[in-house]
């Protein structure tokens, strides 16, 4: 439900706030959006609007028929595909009064707080269709990735394979495609997962017929996780819902385009009201600041045809492994 009457209050605060405890704030370090790197960014938005003429049918070639032969002949069409820039934003309100109290920049360790959270809806609206623009939705073909996946018939279930190899790289002895095998199916090339954690522990348990560990080699390294050789990318800023285990594809099929980067103001004499127009907070009267935060991004999955797969409702460049 939308929320209205949030407010960073004294006990909120307490940390920032001197004592004769420790001054060290201590926090993880906020991932940013894991759908962000691994898509393509296209040049920033001029308009709220982008147009992208995409090709929608392919040439074809003829052999000619003996020295006099006739020439055929062929056509290539494209048609509009959109990416429209949608905003993101928060309000934080605070007392000047905690902000007075406070022995260190309050505002410099909210601003990757919400850095982290921005991600987040990204990550949840682009992947699940979570609080996803109505734009967005259509450009994406679908509310997320995983609806669009599913429409395509691009999902695999764990339990139908024999081991984790099988569900990801390899296929059943029926012919079943694995997960990387359903992208490929299309004509598309994984170029990168993003796994829920729990994941990693079941790639670690993977083992060849000797007992020894397929996807994680050296475990003396910690390092990235690759999927023939894809990363995959563990996120832990709780984006990533457990029901999905992994989601694979070509990344560069999604792009995005920034209209306006993060933007931080300070509101010194504003309001804040709820949606039914009820004033929550008073800044001036009631000796409050509160930041601002904006930001308007596209995204946009223009899905052209493929010599592999040239009908575009079967045509995804996704897919997604379930327990």
């Amino acid at each position: 439900m939308p929320t209205y009457n949030s407010v960073i209050s004294r006990t909120d605060s307490a940390a920032l706030i001197p004592e004769d405890a420790s001054r060290e704030i201590i926090a993880a370090i906020p991932q940013a959006s894991a759908v962000l790197g691994l898509s393509r960014r296209l040049p920033n938005m001029s308009t709220a609007q982008r147009r992208m003429p995409v090709m929608s049918a392919l040439a074809s070639a003829y052999f000619v028929t003996g020295d006099t032969g006739l020439k055929q002949t062929s056509e290539v069409t494209w048609e509009n595909k959109y990416i429209d820039a949608e905003e993101l934003a928060v309000i934080v309100p605070i007392p000047e009064a905690v902000l007075d109290d406070a022995a260190f920049d309050i505002w410099g360790e909210v601003r990757p707080s919400l850095v982290e959270a921005f991600g987040i809806a990204i990550d949840q609206a682009v992947l699940y269709g979570t609080n996803i623009p109505a734009t967005w939705t259509t450009n994406l073909g679908a509310a997320g990735i995983v609806a669009g996946a599913l429409a395509a018939s691009q999902n695999a279930s764990l339990a139908n394979y024999t081991d984790m190899y099988e569900a990801i790289l390899g296929e059943t002895d029926a012919g079943a495609s694995g997960l990387f095998g359903l992208v490929e199916e299309d004509g598309f090339m994984v170029t990168g997962s993003i796994a829920h954690l729990t994941m990693k522990r079941k790639l670690r348990n993977v083992r060849d017929t000797e007992g020894g560990l397929i996807f994680s080699p050296n475990m003396q390294q910690a390092g990235a996780y690759l999927l023939d050789g894809a990363p995959c990318l563990f996120p832990t800023n709780g984006a990533v819902d457990s029901t999905y285990l992994l989601i694979s594809g070509q990344w560069n099929q999604l792009v995005y385009a920034m209209r306006q980067d993060i933007t931080y103001k300070v509101l010194t004499e504003a309001v804040i009201q709820d949606a039914g127009g009820n004033i929550i907070y008073n800044l001036a009267q009631q000796d409050m600041v509160a930041l601002r935060a904006v930001m308007r991004l596209g995204f946009a999955l223009p899905n052209p045809i493929s010599r592999v797969q040239p009908v575009e409702a079967s045509r995804f460049p996704f897919a997604y492994l379930t327990a």
